[in-house]
């Protein structure tokens, strides 16, 4: 009998404050919540230091739980284009460290993230929460930032073949 490979995902939300986390597992085609938190940074501090903060903070998830691939929110545009600026800083962060660790990065919008965990794309956070509750019911967060990771993660887990698919297409089509 084979066994079937475990793949272990990341989900990431990014933020300059706060950066939510969240690990979860595939197996066969079950999920399973692994851990989850928040990197925090202090608002007090210069931008780099924040920067880096949350850089060590998620190298140190990664070197702890190992995960075997990556998945990274977008950044939605706001009206406040410096705070649009941070939070792109914030993400560029976040899709450095698993990069640097080796990892594949996957990107999906906040729509798509929403539409996958509780079927439309648009809902609030208590509705990401109930169904990240309702799908995992061992999963812990610490942050709605935390929530929005696991979401994330489980949003990779189901389109994780096509987004591959997608990335050897693009990269075929490259010379």
């Amino acid at each position: 009998m084979l066994q079937e490979r475990v793949i272990r995902i990341i989900g990431i939300d990014p933020g300059l404050r706060n950066t939510g986390w969240g690990v979860v597992e595939i197996i066969g085609n079950s999920l399973r919540f692994v851990a989850s938190g928040t990197v925090r940074s202090d608002a007090k501090t210069d931008l780099a230091i924040r920067l880096k903060t949350l850089h060590d903070g998620l190298t140190a998830v990664i070197v702890a739980h190992a995960p075997h691939e990556a998945a990274v929110e977008q950044t939605f545009v706001n009206k406040d284009a410096v705070a649009t600026l941070k939070l792109g800083q914030a993400r560029g962060i976040a899709m450095l460290v698993p990069a640097l660790a080796g990892l594949p990065v996957a990107e999906y919008a906040p729509n798509a993230v929403k539409k996958t965990v509780i079927g439309v794309g648009h809902g609030d956070k208590k509705q990401i929460h109930m169904m990240v509750k309702v799908l995992m019911p061992k999963a812990t967060f610490d942050s709605d930032d935390a929530a929005d990771a696991i979401a994330i993660a489980i949003c990779h887990g189901h389109h994780r073949q096509s987004a591959a698919a997608r990335a050897a297409f693009d990269g075929a089509g490259r010379s």
